[in-house]
C-alpha cells in the first residue's frame, strides 16, 4: 500500500472540514476526489502531503517512495528560462553526460594502464547514466513542453516574463518530469487548453505510477480515474471505476440510504403507534410492553436523512423577446495585435435556438472575438450583424456586472425589482445559494460563487442571446450540472468560449473551432467533433494531428451508447412507476407468470392479516368493556354482602384478563 489515509479529521475556526476520512492509495493507482467547493478537497491533499497536520487521524506513505504534489495555481517564480528550468530537474544526468565527456576527452590521449582505468570508469558511468535515462530525458523533456503548449520559440523566454497560467504549466512539467512515485495534482488542468488537456491524460494514464488528483473536469476523470474518492458534508465515500461508474454508483448508493432511511423512519412511527396503543389500553401488562418497547427503540441508532438531490432546481429559460431567425452574421472578420495575427476572414452565421461553441488553443483570440461581438473591442477588418430583435447578455470571466459592496439578495432584488422574495430566493437557490448564503457581500465571495451569481443575474435578464466566456471556470462538478440544465432548457440562442469537453459534450449542437486563425464549422456536440475532426480539417486545408483525439473517439466517450450520463434517474422512475401503477404486467414467459402469482399470494396473506388484525382489535375492545362492567358490579356497594357473586365476578374477571393478554401478544404480533 503507497499510501494510507486512517481517519483523518481536520477542524478549523469555521468547523470540522474532515471527519473520519479514510482511503489509501495502491502502487499505479490513478484515483481522483472529487466533492463540491468547500468540501475540503484541497486540505485533505495538504494533509497527505504533510503541509498541515491533522486533528485526528494518521497518513501512512511508504518507506522510501516519493510525493510530488503541484498545488492550485503553483508556480515558479525564477529569472531562469523556461527550458533552463525544466533542465534543472535533470541536473544529475547532466552532471553525469559532463563527466562522461571529461572521460572521453581524457582518453583521446591516454595509454596503457591509465586508458584501461578510464575505460572501466566510462563504462559504469555509462551503464548508471543508461539505467537513470540519459538516452531518453532530452526527449521527454521536449515531449513535456511540446504537450503541455510550449512552442520553441518560448524555450528561452524568461519564467519572470510568463503569466501565472504559463508559470503554473512551468511547474507541472517540472513534476512530471521528476517522476514521484505518487503524483499528486489540485485542479491541475485549469491554465491548458484542449490539446495540452488530451495530451496530459494520456501521459498520467499510461504513467507507471500512481496519481492522486483533484479535478472538476468530468471527461478528464472518465480517462484517467480508477477509483473516485467523494468528499460530501465533510465524510468519505469510495468507489471504483471512473466517473461515469461513480456517478451511476453513488445515485444507487442514494436510492439505497433513502429507502433505508424511510423504512426505519416507517418502522419508527409504526412503533411508536404500537406503543401508544398498548398504553391506551391501560392494563398493568400492555403499560409493561409499551414501556419494554420505548426502550429498545430508544436504543435504535437513528440515521441521517440522505441529502437530497437538487432535481426540482431546473430554470426553464424563456426569452421574454424572440429574436429573428438570423441571430448573427459575421463576414471577413480579422483581428491582429501588432505582429500578432488571431485570426482573418472570419465567416459564420448563427440562427436562433442554436448552441454554439468556440474551441481553440490558448491565444487563438477565443475571448477577443467574444469581446468584439459585444463591443469590447474593435475588429480590424470585416464586420457582424445581430438580426431583428436580438438583445445579447454576456458574461465574462471577470464578473464585471457584479457589486463588491452588496449582498447577494440585494445583488438580484436591485437588479430586477419586480421579483418576489420568494422569486428570489428560488433563482438563488437554483444556483446552490440557500438559507444565510444570500445575505454575504458580493466582495467576500470565492471565484466560483462570483461566476455562480453572475449567471444567475445572467438568466434572469431579457436577453435572447447569451454570449458566454468560460462559464464553467471555477464551477464544481454539481454547479456546472445545474448550469447544463439551464443551458439545455433555454429557447434563447447561445455562443461560448469554453474547455470544459464534458460541458461542450452536454449542450452544444455545432461548434466552431478556431485554427490556423479560421474557423472550422463541426454540425455535432463533441464526441462528433473528436471523431471528424481530422477529416474536417483536412478538407479544410488546415491539417490535423493536434493531439486532442488521441486516444478518445465517441465509443469510449463518457457514457456512449450506454445511457448513462442523467438517465439512472429517468429508469428509476420507469422502473418505480412499473410496479406502482396497479395493472398486471406483461407475462412474457413463466417466470412473469410466476411472479405475479407471487404477487398476488403475497397481497392475499396481507389482508388476510390485517383483517385478523382488526377482528383481533374489536375482541380485545369487547373484553376491555367487559371488564370494565366486571369492576363496576365490583365495586357496586349493593353487592358487597353477596360473596357468591363476587368470587364468580373475580373469577370471571381473571379469566377475561388472561384471555386479554393473550389477545395483546397476538395484536403485538399481527401489528409488525
Amino acid at each position: 500500500m503507497l499510501l494510507s489515509c486512517q481517519n483523518i479529521k481536520v477542524e478549523f475556526v469555521t468547523g470540522v472540514v474532515l471527519d473520519s476520512v479514510s482511503f489509501h492509495i495502491e502502487a499505479g493507482e490513478k484515483a481522483a476526489i472529487v466533492g463540491i467547493n468547500g468540501a475540503g478537497k484541497t486540505t485533505l491533499l495538504r494533509a497527505v502531503v504533510g503541509e498541515i497536520t491533522p486533528d485526528e487521524g494518521f497518513v501512512a506513505i511508504e518507506k522510501d517512495k516519493s510525493l510530488g504534489y503541484l498545488a492550485q495555481d503553483a508556480a515558479v517564480n525564477t529569472d531562469n528560462t523556461i527550458l533552463e528550468e525544466l533542465l534543472e530537474v535533470k541536473s544529475d544526468l547532466i552532471k553525469m553526460e559532463e563527466r562522461l565527456r571529461g572521460i572521453e576527452e581524457k582518453m583521446s590521449s591516454a595509454r596503457g594502464e591509465e586508458l584501461n582505468e578510464l575505460l572501466e570508469k566510462h563504462q559504469s558511468l555509462s551503464h548508471s547514466y543508461s539505467i537513470l535515462g540519459g538516452e531518453t530525458y532530452k526527449s521527454e523533456l521536449y515531449g513535456v513542453l511540446k504537450g503541455l503548449g510550449f512552442g520553441e520559440e518560448e524555450y528561452n523566454k524568461s519564467i519572470s516574463t510568463l503569466s501565472g497560467g504559463q508559470k503554473t504549466r512551468v511547474a507541472l512539467g517540472k513534476m512530471l518530469l521528476k517522476s514521484p512515485d505518487l503524483i499528486i495534482l489540485d485542479e491541475p488542468t485549469n491554465h491548458l487548453d484542449l490539446e495540452s488537456v488530451a495530451w496530459l491524460e494520456n501521459y498520467l494514464k499510461n504513467y507507471k505510477k500512481a496519481v492522486l488528483v483533484v479535478s472538476h473536469d468530468r471527461f478528464f476523470l472518465d480517462r484517467l480515474a480508477t477509483k473516485i474518492i467523494e468528499l460530501e458534508n465533510g465524510k468519505c465515500s469510495v468507489y471504483s471505476g471512473n466517473y461515469s461508474d461513480y456517478s451511476v454508483k453513488k445515485e444507487q448508493r442514494r436510492i439505497a440510504e433513502l429507502h433505508a432511511y424511510l423504512n426505519q423512519q416507517r418502522d419508527i412511527k409504526h412503533q411508536e403507534a404500537v406503543i401508544e396503543k398498548l398504553k391506551s389500553f391501560n392494563r398493568e401488562k400492555s403499560i409493561k410492553r409499551a414501556e419494554s418497547r420505548e426502550k429498545m427503540l430508544n436504543k435504535v441508532e437513528r440515521l441521517e436523512k440522505p441529502a437530497t438531490v437538487n432535481a426540482d432546481m431546473k430554470l426553464v429559460l424563456t426569452p421574454h423577446l424572440q429574436s429573428g431567425s438570423d441571430v448573427l452574421k459575421v463576414e471577413g472578420l480579422a483581428k491582429s495585435y501588432g505582429s500578432l495575427k488571431l485570426f482573418e476572414d472570419v465567416d459564420f452565421e448563427i440562427k436562433r435556438g442554436e448552441h454554439v461553441a468556440i474551441l481553440g488553443n490558448n491565444g487563438t483570440g477565443k475571448t477577443t472575438l467574444l469581446k468584439i461581438l459585444n463591443g469590447l473591442e474593435r475588429a480590424d477588418a470585416g464586420s457582424f450583424a445581430l438580426g431583428t430583435n436580438v438583445e445579447i447578455g454576456y458574461y465574462d470571466q471577470e464578473h464585471h456586472v457584479l457589486h463588491p459592496e452588496k449582498n447577494l439578495y440585494e445583488e438580484i432584488a436591485d437588479e430586477y425589482p419586480y421579483l418576489t422574495i420568494t422569486e428570489i430566493r428560488n433563482t438563488l437557490a437554483a444556483f446552490l445559494f440557500t438559507g444565510d448564503d444570500v445575505f454575504k457581500l458580493v466582495g467576500d465571495l470565492s471565484g466560483g460563487e462570483r461566476g455562480r451569481l453572475s449567471l444567475a443575474k445572467l438568466m434572469l435578464s431579457d436577453c435572447n442571446f447569451l454570449i458566454l466566456d468560460e462559464p464553467t471556470n471555477h464551477l464544481d462538478i454539481r454547479s456546472k450540472e445545474i448550469l447544463e440544465t439551464a443551458i439545455n432548457s433555454y429557447e434563447g440562442t447561445v455562443l461560448y468560449v469554453s474547455h470544459d469537453r464534458y460541458f461542450i459534450n452536454k449542450t452544444a449542437g455545432r461548434i466552431l473551432e478556431l485554427t490556423g486563425g479560421r474557423f472550422v464549422n463541426f454540425p455535432g456536440n463533441y464526441e462528433y467533433y473528436l471523431e471528424k475532426r481530422e477529416a474536417y480539417l483536412k478538407a479544410a486545408g488546415i491539417g490535423g494531428g493536434s493531439g486532442v483525439t488521441n486516444g478518445y473517439t465517441s465509443d469510449n466517450a463518457p457514457g456512449a451508447g450506454n445511457g448513462i450520463q442523467n438517465k439512472t434517474g429517468e429508469q428509476l422512475s420507469t422502473d418505480i412507476s412499473g410496479s406502482l401503477n396497479g395493472n398486471e404486467p406483461e407475462k412474457d414467459g413463466a417466470g412473469s407468470a410466476l411472479d405475479w402469482k407471487a404477487q398476488k399470494a403475497l397481497a392475499a396473506e396481507q389482508r388476510k392479516k390485517e383483517n385478523a388484525l382488526k377482528k383481533c382489535e374489536e375482541r380485545i375492545a369487547e373484553l376491555e368493556d367487559e371488564l370494565k362492567e366486571i369492576d363496576a358490579q365490583l365495586s357496586d356497594p349493593a353487592n358487597g354482602s353477596n360473596v357468591a357473586l363476587l368470587q364468580e365476578l373475580s373469577g370471571k374477571r381473571e379469566k377475561t384478563g388472561g384471555v386479554l393478554d393473550e389477545l395483546y401478544a397476538k395484536w403485538e404480533e399481527l401489528s409488525e
